[in-house]
């Protein structure tokens, strides 16, 4: 019994000696990790400052062909021959199909004899007609029988005319038996092979003409959008150019701008009640054939000059889960939210329209390490220069290398900490 009780006797002591221990290092820890309590988390900002903007707005379009001619036969007959080269340029009057001649050559040949035969009666008529006109003097005839002469030399006239008309009918008709380009431009590829049979009463396509060196660009705008333009124009927020002009270019599907400037034909005065929306028209020069008929683009159309537009980088606009949109604010050294009402995208910067002040500190990088009322260290946005920003914070001791690695997190954020 005695040797039993030293043995639990000394693991109580033990078990007290290891609780201790433990108890002393979780009081010390905090000490080791603690952060100091005027600490501020560095986050990049920029300065928001009034500049004169361009403002554009960005819709949709579709790319249209300014001269767009269908190839249709205009006489029934079989293709004997495609004179084209299909997707090739082709000019105006330049033969493209032959229809098979022969019928109509005999057909003119036809108008043509009935002509020599209308003209061979009107000669006789005629000469009747003159010698009824002595013998009516001296009343060797009747006046009813030199009426019926002249009568007769006169239908003999307009038989004349009748068949003149039928050779023209038929000269036409066998023109149209050499199909020609009605303009000039790129031709598709070819509708009929040689050999098959095309009807001018069902007016066959045989191919498509298309002038691509100018294009329209139809554009949509829905009545919402007019009317904040207006609205905007009217508060004195917009600006329209003195000329006049507006500038309209082409976004293509890569993002790229298209290389030439196109200007605004019309607006549609009348909305679609399908739709809700109104129709413009821009016209493009298209030397390179870039843009092609059908093509979806997007389209910015200037709206006038903003001469105190605010503008923030995108990645600083914040998304709240109700879907509005919200900016982080250093007021007095700690972050600020600020709900705001953003307009369009200019050289890859937000127009805000409201809740934003000239002169307020904005903050683009270290959402993660930030809640709304915590103490930050402003640091100058650096715009692509977050490695070399990161190298700097290293080489300048902990603080600092803690602020680069701050910045480079929040750029990666592209929604809101939640605090």
């Amino acid at each position: 019994m005695s040797l039993l009780g030293l043995s639990y006797r000394r693991m109580i002591m033990a078990l007290s000696v290891i609780a201790s221990g433990t108890l002393a290092a979780c009081g010390e820890e905090p000490k080791q990790q603690g952060m100091p309590a005027d600490f501020k988390v560095p986050v990049s900002v920029v300065t928001i400052e009034p500049t004169p903007t361009e403002v554009y707005a960005q819709l949709p379009g579709r790319v249209e062909a300014i001269k767009d001619a269908q190839i249709r036969a205009r006489v029934t007959g079989i293709v004997k021959e495609i004179n084209f080269v299909q997707g090739s340029e082709v000019k105006e009057g330049q033969l493209l199909f032959t229809i098979d001649p022969a019928p109509y050559e005999a057909e003119l040949n036809r108008a043509r004899a009935d002509l020599q035969r209308a003209e061979a009666d009107a000669g006789s008529a005629r000469l009747q007609a003159q010698r009824y006109a002595t013998l009516v003097k001296s009343n060797a005839i009747s006046r009813q029988e030199y009426d019926n002469a002249v009568a007769a030399a006169k239908q003999a006239e307009a038989a004349i005319a009748a068949a003149k008309a039928a050779v023209q009918s038929a000269e036409i008709n066998l023109g149209y038996t050499r199909v020609e380009s009605p303009i000039d431009g790129r031709i598709g590829k070819s509708l009929v092979t040689e050999g098959a049979l095309v009807s001018a009463q069902n007016a066959t396509q045989m191919a498509t003409v298309q002038q691509l060196n100018r294009v329209y660009v139809d554009i949509t705008r829905s009545t919402t959008q007019l009317a904040t333009l207006r609205k905007a124009l009217e508060a004195g927020i917009l600006k329209q150019n003195n000329d006049g002009h507006v500038a309209v270019q082409v976004i293509l599907e890569d993002g790229s701008i298209y290389p030439h400037e196109g200007k605004l034909l019309f607006s549609g005065v009348t909305v679609d009640p399908s739709t809700g929306q109104v129709t413009l028209r821009a016209e493009f020069d298209n030397p390179e054939e870039i843009l092609l008929p059908g093509m979806y683009v997007r389209v910015r159309v200037q709206q006038g000059t903003d001469e105190q537009a605010l503008l923030v980088p995108m990645q600083a606009i914040q998304r709240t889960p109700d879907g509005l949109n919200t900016l982080m604010v250093v007021r007095d050294g700690v972050v600020s939210p600020v709900a705001v009402s953003v307009g369009p995208e200019i050289d890859g910067k937000a127009l805000v329209y409201k809740g934003l002040n000239a002169g307020d500190v904005v903050i683009v990088e270290g959402f993660q390490k930030i809640r709304p009322g915590a103490p930050v260290q402003p640091i100058p946005w650096n715009p692509g220069g977050q490695k070399q920003a990161g190298q700097n914070g290293q080489a300048g001791g902990a603080p600092a290398g803690k602020a680069g690695n701050g910045a480079g997190q929040g750029g990666a954020a592209e929604t809101p900490a939640k605090g």
